[in-house]
């Protein structure tokens, strides 16, 4: 099974991912926990230029960086796993793209849909939890030390918080949004139950 965490920087998801890879492994599951960017060798270096460069980027290169990690991703990391039986939990995939690059950027959506099904070869999530936040906590959540996505402004992350719903409401199927302004444990209990519920 495949599982992915989605949302605005600051909402919670990468501590979530830890909380339910515990969760899975107790109860006897084999996972394998990874992100984009940088998951692989390639990704670590792509990652560091994407969150790291001090230049400006045009918003198409942006989104070919990502999409370039996500294709050594997905050969490397994700389809062996999968294909080895196991449950494999990503922060961040092809929903991010569309969020960012596609709701925050202004690129055009159905352009970013065709390039990620190139580069997933078609592979898509069984499961996706988007983690809602205003933006208010996710800003104080990150934080002063910001990166190179993370400054990127109050309107763009508007925009991007948008753009996760609107993924939502198209799939309501795979993707299902939980309330990430509560604390940690009951976000917990959500996300063990939707898991749950999928894995059944």
């Amino acid at each position: 099974m495949f599982i992915t965490f989605e949302g605005a920087d600051g909402c919670g998801k990468t501590t979530q991912l830890k909380l339910a890879a515990q969760y899975l492994e107790s109860q006897g599951k084999q996972v394998v926990v990874t992100r984009e960017p940088g998951s692989t060798g390639l990704g670590v270096q792509l990652r560091e230029i994407l969150l790291g460069y001090d230049g400006e980027v045009s918003s198409r290169a942006e989104q070919f960086l990502f999409l370039a990690d996500r294709a050594q991703h997905v050969d490397m990391v994700i389809k062996p796993a999968l294909a080895a039986g196991k449950i494999v939990l990503c922060d961040r995939h092809t929903d991010s793209t569309t969020a960012y690059q596609g709701y925050g950027r202004g690129l055009n959506l159905e352009r970013i849909d065709y390039l990620n099904n190139i580069t997933t070869d078609g592979l898509k999530p069984d499961l996706t939890i988007v983690f809602d936040v205003d933006i208010e906590t996710s800003a104080a959540r990150v934080g002063a030390q910001k990166d190179r996505m993370e400054s990127a402004g109050t309107g763009f992350f508007n925009r991007v918080r948008q753009g996760y719903l609107e993924i939502a409401k198209r799939e309501p199927s795979r993707v299902k949004v939980v309330d990430a302004a509560r604390s940690i444990e009951q976000v917990h209990s959500d996300i063990t139950s939707i898991i749950g519920k999928s894995l059944n």
